[in-house]
Parts: C-alpha cells; sequence; structure tokens
C-alpha cells in the first residue's frame, strides 16, 4: 500500500518562477525586492501583498493579483503542463553534495497530529493559525498548490534514495534548472506511467511520512478538505537540521534569568543545555532549568525558551509579533547585524535539533515545539505546481 499518487494536472517550471517557501524570510524586504526583480516568481503569487505596489495592503485584498500573476506566467511560458506524472527531484550543493526527493501528491486522511490519531503521514509541531489562514485562501483563489510540504521517508529512506539516484542518472536532461541564492541547483524531471513511477511511488508512499517542512501547508490541505496535497518525499540521507534561532524587537522587561557573560561573540551552540542571548549590552549564556516531571519533547531548548525564556521571563507569547523566527539560512553574525543595527534588542541562539532526535520524536507521535526544524535543503516553491481543479 502507498499513501502518494501521481499529480494528476502538473505544471513544470520552463525557468524563472523558482523561489524560495514564503516562509523562509525574516525580513519582509526581502520578499519585496525579489518580486521586483522576478515578477515571474511563485512568491509574487505566494505572497502578493509583499508585491511592490501592494506593500501595506492587506493579504486578502491582493488574492486577484495573486490569480493574474499565476494566469501570466502561464500565459508568458513560464510553465509547461504535464498529466498523471510524479517528478523526480535533485539538489547539487556548490560542494557537490546531492540531496533527492519525489513531487508526488499524498493522502490528506493520512495526516496524524497524535498517537491515538492513525495515518502514515505525521505533522509534528504547533502552528500559527493565521498562516494556515492565508495558504487556504491563496489556494481557493488560484485553485493552485505552488509549495509542496516535504515529507521525509523513514521506513524506506535507503532503498528510495537508491531508487531516486538510479531514476535521475536514466532520465537524461533535466526540464529545467534553477539556482538557489546558497548556489544549489534544483533540477527537475517528469515520469509518466510505468514501472518507474509505480515502483518510486510505493517506496515514497510506503512507510511513516515525517513533515519535515510544511506543517502550515499541510494543516491547509486538511482544513480545506482536499483529498490529497503535493508533496516532496525526501530522504534522511539527502537532509540536515540547522539551527533556527529567534530575534526579539522589544524586551517589555529581562530579568529573573540566570545568564552569565560570554568570553567571545554569541554563537550557535554547538550542543543542547545551553542558549545563548546577545543585546547590544554583550553576549550571554543561559541555562533554561528544566521543567520538573515532563517528557524529552518538553524540555528539549526550543522548548524551553518558548516557556521559560518567553513566557515566563519576558511575558510573551509564542505568536507575538515582536518575535521574529530566524532560519539556519541566516548566520549568527546577521543576527547579531539585526541587533548592534536597533533593528532588534536580543537575538536568541538554539543548537540545532538532531535528525535522530527528531525522528524518535515523531515516531513515538510526540509534538516538536513550533519553529525547532530548519531542514536543509529546501524544496524551491514554483518548480512543480499542482492544479486542484484535479485533486
Amino acid at each position: 500500500m502507498t499513501v502518494a499518487y501521481p499529480i494528476a494536472h502538473a505544471w513544470l517550471s520552463t525557468g524563472g518562477t523558482g523561489a524560495q517557501n514564503y516562509d523562509e524570510f525574516a525580513d519582509d524586504a526581502e520578499i519585496t525586492a525579489i518580486i521586483a526583480a522576478n515578477p515571474a516568481s511563485a512568491l509574487a503569487v505566494e505572497m502578493p501583498h509583499r508585491a511592490p505596489e501592494s506593500v501595506g495592503r492587506a493579504f486578502l485584498d491582493c488574492l486577484p493579483d495573486a490569480v493574474d500573476r499565476l494566469r501570466a506566467a502561464k500565459d508568458d511560458g513560464h510553465y509547461a503542463p504535464a498529466s498523471d506524472v510524479v517528478v523526480l527531484y535533485r539538489i547539487t550543493a556548490p560542494d557537490g553534495a546531492r540531496a533527492y526527493g519525489l513531487w508526488c501528491m499524498v493522502a490528506t486522511d493520512q495526516i496524524s497530529t497524535s498517537a491515538d490519531e492513525p495515518g502514515a503521514v505525521i505533522r509534528n509541531e504547533d502552528v500559527f493559525i493565521e498562516k494556515v489562514r492565508e495558504r487556504v485562501a491563496l489556494a481557493e483563489a488560484t485553485r493552485h498548490l505552488l509549495s509542496p510540504v516535504l515529507l521525509l521517508q523513514t521506513a524506506h529512506g535507503e532503498a528510495l534514495h537508491a531508487a531516486l539516484a538510479q531514476a535521475v542518472a536514466d532520465a537524461g536532461r533535466p526540464a529545467v534548472t534553477d539556482t538557489d541564492p546558497a548556489g544549489r541547483a534544483h533540477e527537475i524531471w517528469a515520469v509518466g506511467a510505468g514501472t518507474t513511477r509505480d515502483r518510486l511511488l510505493a517506496l515514497a508512499g510506503g512507510g511513516e511520512l515525517v513533515v519535515a517542512d510544511g506543517n502550515h501547508r499541510s494543516l491547509a490541505a486538511q482544513t480545506a478538505g482536499y483529498e490529497r496535497f503535493l508533496a516532496v518525499v525526501t530522504t534522511p540521507e539527502s537532509v540536515a537540521i540547522q539551527p533556527y534561532n529567534r530575534l526579539v524587537s522589544e524586551l517589555p522587561f529581562f530579568e529573573g534569568l540566570t545568564i552569565e557573560p560570554l568570553p567571545g561573540p554569541a554563537d550557535v551552540p554547538a550542543v543542547g543545555g545551553r542558549v545563548h542571548l546577545y543585546t547590544r549590552e554583550g553576549s550571554w549564556a543561559a541555562t533554561l532549568p528544566k521543567v520538573d516531571g515532563a517528557g524529552v519533547v518538553d524540555n528539549l531548548d526550543h522548548a524551553l525558551v518558548e516557556r521559560r525564556l518567553f513566557a515566563e521571563t519576558l511575558g510573551l507569547e509564542p505568536g507575538d509579533k515582536r518575535i521574529t523566527y530566524v532560519g539556519g539560512d541566516y548566520p549568527a553574525e546577521w543576527l547579531r547585524g539585526e541587533v548592534d543595527a536597533g533593528r532588534a534588542e536580543l537575538a536568541v541562539l538554539i543548537a540545532p535539533v538532531t535528525v535522530d532526535d527528531f525522528v524518535a520524536v515523531n515516531l513515538a507521535r510526540q509534538k516538536m515545539p513550533r519553529k525547532s526544524t530548519w531542514f536543509t535543503p529546501k524544496a524551491r516553491a514554483g518548480l512543480v505546481v499542482a492544479q486542484l481543479d484535479s485533486v
């Protein structure tokens, strides 16, 4: 049995549409700059209120612009149609390291969010419901899915990795090659009906799948009632988890926490147990008190930051607009620079979760703290688009 299926009506990029996912940015101005430089970018559709001419307008008010931009991209030849396909995906880093994945559709009714909820797709983090509402509204307006949910195959990872590598080696020239800001080359190949497609779908959807990226998008598919959602199924060998840090723009107060000065600049800790803090007064290390009687998840560094630092010390809820969640694409130097420039008051640097710990927590059907895992490499939005009329 597999929970992965072909994309009935796909649109494959012919160039110019690839983009970072809408939630990969620490500064909205970066989104506006990308759209200004490349109006065909998928970001122009996914974040229409960040287009240069729309800054300041509400997201929902800009949805007609998103519809028009996607239609124009198709009309201008930025996408080519394909039917009943899966899509091979290879990402090659500047150092030659390669990651593999399979674009496909996955059954929405297989999503499980707790130990007592059956399903092969494990969603593992709390979400911000307003973001979910925006994703539903965008999909309903455009009738397309532009960003995939990244799923980690936990049962057949090695076999899937080998099968994808072989399929790519046999596939010839890619349909498109797109290069991301880190210099990684993203390549795709469509695979139609046949034994190769069937074998890849069986491997991709034949074991438990963990949501590595796209918790909001997967919940949006459930909320909208879609039978299937767009996914890239990847392998443990293909990914790594980078730090997921925080910036705080205002400090209501900052007392009651035991901290000690660091001899050098605040950086991402090499291992868990302590977090680094940076203000314009200096760099500090904090050991956040464990929660007595709590399980492993509640005592992860990210959970302790949310509870001990934000809630108890600073009086901030996780969704407070004064908190910016900053993924691993932004180094410690960038976070310190935001504080030095006065755009933030506090940088919180947290050791990354390990892939093994992440998989173990999810297979136990426990939930990770929100914004605790920044998987790389991430799938590019706008390379493969699924038309919802056929989902």
